[in-house]
Formats: structure tokens, C-alpha cells, sequence
């Protein structure tokens, strides 16, 4: 957890324009936009079995649960936030290894999806668009979203990485060990091409994830900073020509040098609040 506290002091520092909010909890209602009740139940309860709790990857607490709930109630806000101002970001969130009937790779609840459809429900958005670039294919996200033709999800992932058994997004590009910044713009830059060929999204949530990075433990990528920088500046050109709001989630970064995977969060708030201030 040492990384958000990194982020937020970072972010602080390097944007001193930065309006930051404290994230409001997802009620169980918003929750079931998502979730079984009664996996939302269970987990609110500590009723998780052995090992669903595992598979979470750290132990139960009502601290755990709290901050689950805000972190998918801190991408709720930032979605509202980005309608608004054009761009808005979640320090933390991203996670898109929750399925809706339980949780994996340290994802409790989804807070991706849970923010797509209550934009819907509240009549915000018709059609969303969760372009998931952490290393990691976003593997609950595909599954709850499976059937629903509202919500367009593109992941481009190390094909070799967790989760070993991938879902199927409704356009998934798997990049080999060793991906660099070239090969792994133009790979970007043609997966952004055919799902706006494919959907016309009324917002963009943009899972940010560091562990892309070449210094990444677990990623198996080789992106530089600046590689990551035309990243996000790909992702930010590509909505704003298209007049498409963004609101950005950290999702995962596990450097051998945490200061790395901070300042690869800290490079992507400052971009999407530069390009928060073009929109004003």
C-alpha cells in the first residue's frame, strides 16, 4: 500500500494545481451493478471462504473491505469528474482481476465495471469504453462484460503473464516477452483504430497500469518512461480529437525499484491533468 501514499505526495508535488478528493464508498447496491449479493455479502461479512480469500491475495479486514469499496466508489467519482472536466483521475482502482462472483490478484470488487454501468443507470453515458493498459489482462472485466454490447473493453497484455487462462475482451492484444516502445505503440495505435471503429463511446475508462515498465518485477515488458509517456499521450489524443471524456485508474505497477512504478503513476497524472487544462 506504501505505493498510494508515494502516488498522492508525488502527484501533489509535481501538480501543484492538483484538486484532490477523498473517494466516497460503493453501497451495495452500486456494488451489485457488478457483483452477486451475495458475493458482496460475503465479502462485506468475512465470510470468504479459505480459499476465495487466497485467491484475493491478502487477508480479510474491514479495513481491506472499506478500502475496496472506495476505490470503486474513487473511479465512480472520477468518471462523474471527467463528464465534467474532460479528464480526472483515480489514485489507485484498476482492479480488473474481480469477477462477479469473486476476487483474484489482489481485486476485491471491479471498480471498472461498477462505474460503467452506474454512468449508464444515471443516464450519463449509453456507451463506455475501458481501455486496459496494465501488463495484466483485465480478465474479470471481460468476463462480467461478456454479453453486453454497451461497454467495449480493449486489453493489451503480455500474452505470457497472469492470468494464465484468459476471457475474451471484445479485442484483446497479447504482446511477447520483451515488447519495446515501437512495437508496442504501433500495437496500441491499431487496437485504438478498430475499437473506434467498432463503438462510439460516450466516455473512456483508461487503466494506466505501470508495470509495462522495463523495471517492472512482473511484467515482462520493456517500455521506458518515455515510451509510457506516448502511451498515455496516445490514449489522451485519440479521445480529445473525438471530443470523449477520460477518467484514468492507476491499476498495477510492481517495480524492482517502487520509486520507478510511483513515477510512472506520477508521469501519467501529469499528462491527463495537462490535457484537463486544454479541455478547460
Amino acid at each position: 500500500m506504501q505505493k498510494y501514499r508515494l502516488v498522492r505526495e508525488g502527484a501533489l508535488r509535481a501538480v501543484p494545481a492538483l484538486e484532490v478528493h477523498e473517494a466516497p464508498p460503493a453501497t451495495d447496491g452500486v456494488l451489485a451493478l457488478a457483483h452477486h449479493p451475495d458475493y458482496i455479502h460475503r465479502v462485506s461479512a468475512g465470510l470468504l471462504a479459505p480459499a476465495e480469500q487466497k485467491a484475493v491475495g491478502f487477508p480479510w479486514s474491514t479495513q481491506m473491505v472499506e478500502r475496496s469499496r472506495r476505490s470503486a466508489g474513487a473511479t465512480i467519482a472520477a468518471c462523474r469528474a471527467a463528464l465534467v472536466s474532460g479528464v480526472a483521475a483515480n489514485l489507485a482502482g484498476g482492479t480488473h482481476h474481480a469477477y462477479a462472483d469473486r476476487g483474484e490478484g489482489f481485486c476485491v470488487f471491479n471498480d471498472s465495471v461498477v462505474a460503467a454501468r452506474l454512468m449508464q443507470a444515471e443516464r450519463r453515458a449509453r456507451h463506455v469504453a475501458i481501455v486496459d493498459l496494465d501488463v495484466h489482462q483485465g480478465n474479470g472485466t471481460a468476463s462480467i462484460l461478456a454479453r453486453d454490447d454497451s461497454v467495449f473493453t480493449l486489453s493489451l497484455h503480455a500474452e505470457n503473464n497472469f492470468p494464465f487462462s484468459k476471457e475474451c475482451s471484445d479485442l484483446d492484444v497479447p504482446l511477447p516477452d520483451g515488447t519495446d516502445d515501437a512495437v508496442y505503440l504501433a500495437a496500441l495505435q491499431e487496437a485504438l483504430a478498430t475499437m473506434f471503429a467498432r463503438i462510439d463511446p460516450d466516455l473512456i475508462i483508461y487503466l494506466a497500469g505501470a508495470d509495462p515498465h522495463e523495471g517492472d518485477r512482473l511484467g515482462r515488458l520493456k517500455l521506458s518512461m518515455a515510451g509510457l509517456a506516448a502511451r498515455d499521450r496516445m490514449v489522451f489524443d485519440q479521445a480529445r480529437s473525438r471530443g470523449i471524456p477520460v477518467a484514468v485508474t492507476m491499476a498495477g505497477g510492481y517495480g524492482k525499484n517502487i520509486q520507478d512504478t510511483v513515477d510512472v503513476h506520477i508521469q501519467t497524472i501529469g499528462i491527463a491533468s495537462a490535457y484537463c487544462r486544454d479541455h478547460a
